[in-house]
């Protein structure tokens, strides 16, 4: 299990562990220039989180989208000065797509 970059992933390396990273539970999307500038998108204003179970065969990891209530969610990120996290909150997306 790791996090820290939003970006939902599983990866099963050859002979080795898989790696999983759930997303984010509330910031689909992000920018970022403290060490070189770097954009993180989800495309869509889900929630996520894993579940990971045993199967007999190894193990099994899940993503699993939740709806939630981001316009809500943006318009706090607008009334805190935060376009940047509104316009993710509400797209996935940093910058509102043409």
């Amino acid at each position: 299990m790791c996090g820290h970059s939003h970006t939902p992933r599983v990866i099963c390396l050859d002979g080795g562990p898989t790696v999983i990273n759930p997303g984010s539970v509330g910031l689909p999307a992000y920018d970022d220039d403290s060490m070189g500038y770097f954009v993180v998108e989800n495309g869509s204003p889900h929630a996520r989180y894993a579940i990971i179970e045993e199967n007999g065969n190894g193990w099994k990891a899940e993503i699993i989208l939740v709806p939630y209530d981001h316009e809500k969610a943006a318009a706090r990120a607008r009334a805190m000065d935060r376009p940047d996290y509104e316009v993710g909150l509400l797209t996935g997306y940093m910058f509102q797509p043409d």
